[in-house]
């Protein structure tokens, strides 16, 4: 599991982050936080993965915590969740090693895109790190991990089909790294396999994704679905 404190000054909207966090397998929120200083003394603690950080913050901003946090030598990974979209704070977080940028108000699929992104760096970063792979194609698929795919815009998708439920099978067929099968990225999203049939389905016709077929000793084929680079 992956564990997350959730740092926001509104205990509501802490609340609601922390329920979308639970509803993303192999993430669980293990404490919320409503100050920097409540924030930092959690990372303190030990036991963080992922931090999710408003930037706003009663007693300072979030990128300023972050800046602590590195000095102190907390290598926590941190997405920000925050409603301040300039240029300058984007820059700033990036320059501090925020992983992810995410603007309020947002999805639920935005929101899971992002930490699918993330759990695919962990484990690319596992793999990679365990055979001790070195090279430009290792440092590529880990980079690479963290990549989201935006959705086609509207007018491109089929009546009954919507952009978050498309950015989120985008989103995690771009960060797994291998082909997928529709029960596998129905496991992924939540979503019922008739429905990731049907995106994966326009997705390949629509040249986003490969399919590829896998032979069992019985029975039908299995599809299997790939990310393609625009």
């Amino acid at each position: 599991m992956i564990d997350v404190l959730v740092v926001d000054d509104d205990f509501r909207v802490a609340e609601i982050n922390a329920k979308y966090v639970g509803k993303v397998p192999g993430f669980r929120v293990t404490a919320r936080a409503h100050s920097a200083a409540q924030a930092l003394t959690a990372v303190e603690r030990g036991g963080i993965d992922l931090v999710l950080l408003d930037h706003y913050l009663p007693d300072g901003t979030g990128l300023d915590l972050v800046h602590r946090m590195r000095e102190q030598g907390h290598g926590t990974d941190v997405i920000m969740i925050t409603a301040a979209g300039d240029v300058t704070t984007v820059q700033q977080a990036m320059r501090l090693g925020a992983l992810h940028y995410l603007v309020k108000p947002f999805t639920f699929a935005a929101l899971r895109a992002r930490l699918d992104s993330y759990a695919a760096l962990r484990r690319t970063v596992d793999r990679v790190g365990g055979r001790g792979l070195t090279g430009q194609e290792q440092v590529d698929r880990i980079f690479g991990a963290l990549r989201t795919a935006p959705a086609p815009s509207a007018p491109g998708l089929p009546s009954g089909h919507s952009e978050p439920t498309t950015d989120l099978i985008c989103g995690v067929l771009h960060g797994a790294g291998h082909p997928l099968s529709a029960h596998e990225v129905a496991a992924r999203t939540g979503l019922s396999r008739s429905t990731a049939q049907r995106y994966l389905r326009h997705l390949e016709q629509a040249g986003r994704l490969r399919l590829s077929l896998k032979y069992g000793d019985t029975g039908r084929p299995e599809h299997r679905y790939a990310w393609v680079a625009p």
